[in-house]
């Protein structure tokens, strides 16, 4: 209420009185499920993914190490005779040695990342007391479905059925190589082709579809919260009406995008160097899946926006109104009142007072309706593409190279 130049706060919605020592579940993406526990009883592991340059060394050496010394005795290394010999296959070494390490990093940056998100919810006032019993049964179900054993049963059975099908028909080479010699029948394996197929490949399959369920439950999770009856503000400074932080916490999934850059370039560094392909042809395809996977992460906090946009609406009414009566009593006071002197101007808190409504209007204006920027949107793009840099020394040289991005820096 607003009288003679000044205002009074009105009582603060029952809803924004949650008590601070509300808790939330204990929340993480990547500490549950039967794999996490057999990393444990490996000693890979310890309960909050410590151990990590153990089970990235370990697991990544479990995968590519017994492809390199079975191919060595079968002479496949370097040449062998087939078209495309192991130390030359720069789609499996790029998939063994970067991607899947990546994974693996991913699960630290994910956890330390995303898993304080749940609580801040709470700890914000974000989620009003009501709710807080749906909040509550929402962050319980996605931890079951994390640890569900037959979820991740589920995912092998795939691995084992339609992923080796997949790669048989649709990612394999027609060509010989270090794994396999084809012919018009059947694809003859080698001995590190029996373990490439039926270990290697799998293996890292399954972490991918882990992964590829993990984030569906994260989004599952969010899908519910964006349900309730969130209190945000419009005046709030991360100019997100106070859940900026999903955005900004998205870089937690940086490495699992480097590393799907990173598949995508073993691919098409295998086309170009093996079948000939031009670098050229694969742009639309390159451009395509990062602006995709950037989609993929960000996408699905745009289920706030319906919650953002009703919280920029009143806002700006709100402190339309606000602005509106206070300026209408400071001119009252100092206007229309007669001009006062100088001395009696100086140093009113009036005017410091006028001066932070109009910063808090000015605030509500600037508001998003989607909890990221285009900060957030750049730098999950440079991350999915920094795997696909390399290629250009393929068509450019280095300096070349140098010399052109310098340009797209400095110009």
């Amino acid at each position: 209420m607003i009288e003679h130049g000044k205002y009074e706060m009105t009582a603060q919605p029952s809803f924004a009185m949650i008590t601070p020592s509300a808790q939330a579940p204990d929340f993480s993406l990547v500490l549950g499920g039967p794999l996490f526990q057999l990393y444990r009883r490996l000693r890979l592991s310890g309960p909050a993914l410590e151990l990590l340059p153990r089970r990235v060394l370990v697991l990544t050496l479990f995968v590519w190490l017994p492809l390199l010394v079975l191919a060595t005795v079968a002479g496949l290394t370097l040449n062998g005779g087939v078209k495309i010999p192991f130390l030359r296959d720069i789609e499996a070494n790029a998939r063994f040695l970067v991607a899947f390490p990546a994974l693996l990093i991913a699960e630290v940056t994910v956890h330390r990342r995303i898993s304080p998100l749940v609580q801040r919810f709470i700890d914000r006032r974000i989620v009003v007391t009501e709710d807080l019993p749906a909040f509550d049964a929402a962050v319980k179900s996605a931890l079951r479905l994390r640890d569900s054993n037959v979820v991740e049963g589920v995912l092998l059975a795939l691995v084992y059925t339609v992923g080796l099908w997949l790669w048989r028909s649709q990612i394999a080479p027609g060509v010989s190589t270090w794994y396999a010699v084809p012919d018009a029948k059947h694809l003859n394996l080698t001995l590190a082709g029996y373990w490439y197929v039926f270990v290697s490949v799998p293996f890292f399959q399954f972490v991918l579809l882990r992964w590829y369920m993990r984030l569906t439950l994260w989004f599952r999770l969010l899908w519910h919260i964006s349900r309730l009856s969130l209190h945000l503000t419009a005046a709030h400074p991360d100019r997100a009406g106070g859940i900026g932080f999903l955005g900004s916490s998205s870089y937690g999934f940086g490495p699992f995008l480097f590393a799907q850059g990173t598949l995508l370039a073993g691919l098409i560094a295998s086309r170009v160097l093996h079948e000939g392909r031009v670098l050229l042809s694969f742009k639309t395809e390159a451009t395509g899946f990062v602006v995709l996977f950037v989609l993929f992460i960000l996408g699905p906090l745009l289920m706030f926006t319906p919650t953002l946009d009703s919280a920029l609406r009143e806002g700006s009414a709100e402190y339309g109104l606000l602005a509106n009566r206070y300026v209408f009593g400071f001119e009252e006071k100092w206007i229309r009142g007669g001009m006062p002197e100088a001395s009696e101007v100086l140093g009113t808190p009036d005017l410091q007072s006028l001066a932070d409504l109009g910063n808090s209007y000015s605030m509500v204006r600037q508001m998003r309706i989607v909890p990221f920027g285009l900060n957030e949107v750049t730098r999950l793009a440079v991350i999915t593409a920094a795997p696909l840099l390399p290629l250009l020394l393929t068509v450019l040289s280095p300096q070349e190279v140098l010399s052109r991005l310098l340009k797209i820096l400095f110009k």
